[in-house]
């Protein structure tokens, strides 16, 4: 049976027509003349694979559970569920693409901007607790890399969503000046046996067994200390590379500043009586430029109020509040930690993840 062949905008749901064959030689070519998919060889989404997703997704299937634009494109569970068997995902963490269907919804993610943007962000998911034994995902050494855990088809998945159901495909809905890797799969997991402190989600009062988290991120930015014996030595690191003017949290200041410490960094910093709320203050009084040099290199600059009538002389703050910085331990052995600016003003969301994808 023939389909019509729709433009790379067409609606989401001619991806569930009748395809040629489950030749991965024939689903590409059929996907790659009609604008879809990521380049990447892709699983043919047959009845019988899409009905096995939709069993640990309870629920109408043809709910919308978010609007993805700049398409405006209706996300439903169905289509979560042909896009997760297109990105080769496991019927098991169709609860976590659900949740995350519905986090990228949230007006406060501004899924728009970070479709539309000409910066290169992505959406990054960090899963925690129970759902990442049960799922398999990765947290520990190459969290963020390839090779072991379901981190990269659960992240393409996601990606797969954003391009057919929100149209965000580069040079159209997605106008990133070069792009960048992370949009084709960025997913990491927070070690929690690694953790010196309680989970990131029980520090914001989420006491569910498993929850997910969506940050709005450039690529993971190395920050590299072997040496360290105290918290200070190690944040005073992460602080300068804060503080570089290239990142669009110079210009604009509502944003965040993702940190995902290493265990040893983590511990480190812990073994000397430091939590989260004083890893947070430091950076936020350490992580300082004058404010006449940020000006000299922000002309155009969107930052809250109260900051435009401070003296030029003074030290200004590359976030607004102390609460900007969000502190997760994940990876392997090793003292490599990474900081992630987020843009402009799109914030992470948490949501709980119970497990029934409700």
């Amino acid at each position: 049976m023939s389909s019509p062949t729709p433009s790379p905008t067409a609606p989401a749901e001619y991806l569930l027509a009748e395809i040629p064959s489950e030749s991965p030689e024939d689903l590409q070519n059929y996907f790659e003349a009609r604008g879809w998919g990521d380049g990447l060889p892709l699983v043919a989404p047959t009845p019988e694979r899409v009905a096995a997703m939709l069993e640990h997704a309870p629920g109408d299937p043809d709910e919308c559970l978010a609007v993805f634009p700049p398409r405006n494109g209706r996300a439903t569970r169905r289509m979560v569920a042909v896009n997760a068997v297109l990105a080769g995902c496991r019927p098991a963490v169709m609860p976590v693409l659900v949740a995350a269907t519905r986090l990228l919804g949230d007006p406060a993610f501004n899924l728009r901007g970070v479709n539309a943007t000409t910066h290169p962000v992505a959406p990054l998911l960090i899963v925690h607790g129970e759902a990442v034994d049960r799922c398999g995902f990765n947290s520990g050494s190459g969290s963020f890399g390839p090779g072991k855990g379901v981190n990269g088809v659960v992240g393409r998945a996601v990606r797969l969503l954003l391009l057919h159901v929100g149209g965000a495909r580069p040079g159209d809905g997605d106008q990133s000046t070069q792009g960048s890797p992370t949009k084709y799969a960025f997913c990491i997991a927070e070690n929690r046996e690694a953790t010196p402190w309680e989970s990131y989600p029980a520090s914001l009062g989420i006491g569910s067994p498993s929850a997910l988290t969506i940050f709005p991120g450039e690529g993971p930015h190395n920050i590299h200390d072997t040496e360290a014996d105290n918290p200070q030595q190690i944040l005073d690191k992460i602080a300068s590379t804060i503080t570089t003017l290239g990142h669009t949290q110079g210009g604009s200041k509502g944003g965040e500043f993702l940190i995902v410490l290493a265990p040893e960094h983590a511990q480190t910093i812990a073994g000397r009586k430091w939590g989260r709320e004083d890893i947070q203050m430091y950076l936020y009084e350490v992580a300082r430029l004058p404010l006449a040099r940020q000006k000299a290199i922000f002309k155009n600059r969107n930052w809250p109020r109260w900051m435009r009538f401070l003296p030029e002389d003074m030290l200004g703050p590359m976030a607004v509040h102390p609460d900007r910085y969000r502190i997760v331990v994940a990876g392997g052995p090793g003292k490599h930690s990474v900081m992630l600016p987020s843009w402009g003003r799109s914030i992470t969301v948490p949501l709980t993840d119970t497990g029934d994808s409700q």
